[in-house]
């Protein structure tokens, strides 16, 4: 008999009407899809010549600078809030009450304010001149805020025996976190930094707002300053632009998982220096200790003399 604990099997009546609700929504799907084709067809938006302008040599051009400029932005917002996540995370880990408070100040604010508010700011106040670095600083500090967390959540994620075995052996606050608990914080948190980057590439689009080039303005510049046959190709380039931000999500994400994989080789496959092995292991054997005793300092595994 196998029971679920969440909901109950359904019976034959169930299923059956769950088929049916099952069929009737694909078929409503479909009729919706259906109809938007016929309607955009009969509005001339699936003529072969709205496709046509594409194959022009200066469209071609504007998308690939548009790109480039896209590429850019995301390269310099994602090192930057990656950068910044780090800093903020061990502000707010830090034993220091100010500076703690200070770096919980700044993520919550920068965390509510709205990042079209927060690039439109940057640009306006300090860098009207140079829309590329108010649009990269604007997405590093949001993203660096939402990063910070994510960090955050992975270093207390690591057994706190770990952390007191890497006191034991004598290692400083500072060589604690960058050699025991956020290597392990970003190699647990891998998928969640790349989903942010992912949110970040997307959010370049914003850069439109500040009249900075990227592929959103360049889709309104096209769509907006062609005619064909009397007509604006919104629909062909919104296609057009969709699918490149699918590909680049996509790229971004295999890349991902290549590094995942690459890192979980690395693990096993990567030799190190015989000093560091040697701590590694006693990293690892005083974890465990500390981590097996559950009783407190007089608890079990330690005998007090």
């Amino acid at each position: 008999m196998s029971a679920s604990v969440l909901y109950d099997a359904p019976g034959p009546k169930a299923r059956v009407r769950n088929r049916i609700y099952a069929v009737a929504g694909t078929v409503a799907i479909v009729a919706l899809l259906a109809v938007s084709v016929l309607r955009l067809s009969d509005k001339g938006h699936l003529d072969p010549a709205m496709w046509d302008i594409f194959n022009y040599a200066g469209i071609r051009q504007n998308i690939a600078d548009a790109l480039l400029a896209t590429l850019k932005a995301f390269g310099l917002a994602a090192v930057g809030s990656l950068v910044l996540g780090v800093a903020l995370a061990v502000a707010r880990l830090s034993d220091k009450a100010p500076v703690r408070v200070l770096a919980t100040g700044f993520i919550e604010l920068f965390r509510s304010i709205p990042l079209l508010i927060t690039i439109y700011a940057v640009w306006v106040a300090f860098l009207t001149d140079y829309s590329l670095w108010a649009l990269a600083i604007g997405l590093s500090i949001y993203n660096g805020c939402v990063q910070a967390e994510v960090l955050r959540a992975g270093v207390n994620a690591v057994p706190k025996g770990q952390r007191e075995a890497a006191y034991a052996l004598g290692m400083t606050k500072t060589q604690v976190m960058t050699t025991v608990l956020m290597p392990q914080a970003v190699r647990a948190m891998l998928p969640t930094i790349i989903s942010q980057l992912v949110v970040t590439l997307k959010d370049t689009s914003l850069g439109f707002v500040i009249l900075y080039p990227e592929l959103l303005y360049s889709a309104r510049l096209i769509a907006s300053n062609t005619q064909v046959n009397g007509q604006y190709p919104y629909v062909s380039t919104i296609v057009v632009f969709g699918a490149i931000y699918i590909a680049l999500c996509l790229a971004l994400s295999a890349l991902a998982t290549w590094i995942e994989k690459r890192g979980r080789r690395a693990k096993t496959g990567i030799a190190v220096p015989d000093a560091a092995a040697k701590e590694i292991v006693l990293i690892a054997d005083a974890g465990q200790a500390l981590g097996n005793n559950t009783g407190g300092p007089d608890g079990p595994g330690i005998t007090k003399n």
